[in-house]
């Protein structure tokens, strides 16, 4: 195909996300199942409450630990290598969830399918810094992280009928197939930089490189001492504690808010993944107000602020929204109070991400997932204090009064962040 220097009609970068978009569906999809299928999948395995909630945290943990070093390896061999990789990886072992007799081999398959699902995120960092100009970033974070809040939301219903339908064995073989199928696609269709994809226009690859030289970042990031520079960035620690903090509130929401409202208030399978899609619904617009937030401010010259007052404004709503809903007597009203909980919660994640890109630059994949580990060590938090939390109280009030706690203290993190100031990789960095 030839190249025409004219602006396209759409830009092809926006094909680009439309494929992480699917992915971050994936990811949700396939980490909410168990979720859905804990009452079938409990009886079949004779696990308790606890054990159950350590199946959940297992995944964290495997999730947390890995998100660095798949970070830097996107960073090295490109998002589409690894991407494809990861999701191979974990679709497998989304398979063979369906296959675990007892509580060990299922410890041992779900961490597993953390380690393969850590790489998503950073390797979708590293193809946003080279596929979207600065301008668009924000709104390009709100649409994929919108992207795995609808996949959750409306699989939750979905997913309980396949179950009713198929048993929660063979649902797990039919979502590693699917996966597997995107990995293929993706492998196929992207590239790792658009001026290696002969569907992109010149004008389009000239306004691209154009944006990544602006920012004074074009170079070949080398990932073997980077390490060293993300340890010791103030930025990097900082934004670390408040996506603790993030994760804390929405990982209630994979996990353990689906047999809580059927719990709570005697729903069956079906009636309880349509209330507990709902806040995942408010996240998924949460996602797209603030990333269209971030770039509204920052086209109208305020940069910080582009990414601290769509945090700050997020983190105040999920704070409430988690006190109000311990007074909601009615399912309808907790809803509406989870869901005011989730969707501030959600509008912390496109200001994060988007401030690992500018923080991080050409190691971009590793910087957001250093944080992504640390947000998924409060996912791990989460999963098991809920649980041992509620047995050892007999209420569930003191997870959410914690929860707000944090929210709160995420909000003067903020107000220490400086996403002006970008880790300092000048002596790990080949110019090119």
């Amino acid at each position: 195909m030839s190249e025409i220097n004219t602006k396209p009609v759409i830009p092809s970068r926006y094909f680009m996300v439309g494929g992480t978009f699917l992915l971050s569906m994936l990811v949700l999809v396939d980490r909410i199942g168990i979720s859905v299928a804990k009452e079938p999948m409990t009886e079949a395995l004779g696990l308790s409450d606890k054990q159950f909630g350590w199946v959940l945290s297992i995944f964290a943990l495997g999730y947390a630990l890995f998100q660095t070093p798949f970070g830097m390896l996107a960073d090295r061999f490109g998002p589409r290598k690894i991407l494809t990789m990861v999701v191979s990886l974990w679709s497998i072992f989304t398979a063979l969830t369906g296959a675990v007799t007892q509580f060990v081999s299922l410890m041992v398959v779900r961490f597993l399918f953390g380690v393969g699902e850590a790489g998503a995120y950073p390797g979708m960092a590293k193809a946003i810094y080279h596929w979207i100009p600065i301008r668009e970033r924000g709104i390009v974070n709100g649409i994929n992280f919108s992207g795995g809040r609808f996949g959750a939301a409306f699989s939750l219903p979905l997913i309980a009928i396949v179950i009713e339908l198929m048993g929660w064995r063979a649902t797990f073989f039919l979502l590693g197939l699917i996966g597997i199928a995107w990995a293929i696609a993706w492998y196929w269709l992207f590239r790792d930089n658009p001026e290696d994809h002969p569907r992109v226009s010149a004008y389009e690859k000239e306004e691209i490189i154009h944006s990544r030289k602006s920012e004074g970042h074009e170079g070949k990031a080398t990932s073997g001492v980077a390490i060293q520079s993300i340890v010791g960035s103030r930025n990097m620690w900082l934004a670390m504690g408040q996506y603790f903090a993030s994760n804390f509130t929405f990982f209630f929401c994979l996990t353990w808010l689906f047999p809580h409202l059927k719990e709570q208030f005697m729903l069956d399978n079906v009636a309880a993944g349509f209330f507990a899609s709902l806040p995942l619904v408010a996240g998924a617009f949460g996602n797209m107000f603030s990333g269209w937030l971030v770039d509204y401010i920052y086209r109208k010259g305020h940069f910080r602020w582009s990414r601290l007052l769509p945090a700050i404004i997020g983190f105040g709503l999920a704070a409430s929204g988690l006190i109000l809903s311990l007074f909601a007597q009615d399912i309808n009203v907790a809803i509406i109070f989870l869901s005011m909980a989730v969707f501030g919660a959600d509008m912390t994640l496109s200001p994060s991400w988007t401030f690992c890109v500018d923080i991080g630059k050409l190691h971009s994949g590793a910087v957001s997932g250093t944080m992504n580990m640390a947000g998924n060590l409060g996912s791990f938090v989460t999963a098991l204090a809920f649980p041992y939390l509620k047995d050892w109280t007999g209420s569930v009030t003191p997870f959410f009064i914690i929860g707000a706690l944090l929210n709160v203290a995420a909000i003067f993190i903020w107000l220490r962040m400086k996403p002006e100031k970008p880790i300092d990789f000048h002596l790990k960095t080949q110019n090119i």
